[in-house]
């Protein structure tokens, strides 16, 4: 490991702490439970494979999500939002 990761990775971890504490705000706050990406998927009446394939990603990642162990980020966030409000227009503007 490069010296300078390794400072980053120190100071990632004394912010974390500092987090911890209380006496320093989270910088990202994401509220996207995981047993809502589970709910998306059983309102479209498909497998998690068949899910998986239609959003593009891959199995694990998506058993990852609905079994907490991480969260969506970013344009999958965005679509997971988008199939929660509209499932019909994700299966019908993805194709699949």
């Amino acid at each position: 490991m490069r010296n300078k990761d390794f400072k980053d990775l120190l100071t990632s971890i004394d912010q974390a702490r500092k987090i911890h504490a209380g006496k320093m705000k989270p910088g990202r706050i994401s509220k996207f439970h995981p047993i809502i990406v589970t709910n998306i998927r059983r309102k479209l009446h498909v497998s998690q494979t068949r899910f998986a394939h239609i959003i593009g990603v891959s199995v694990d990642t998506l058993q990852n999500w609905e079994q907490g162990r991480r969260m969506p980020e970013g344009p999958a966030l965005a679509l997971l939002k988008v199939a929660e409000a509209n499932p019909e227009a994700v299966i019908r503007a993805l194709h699949a």
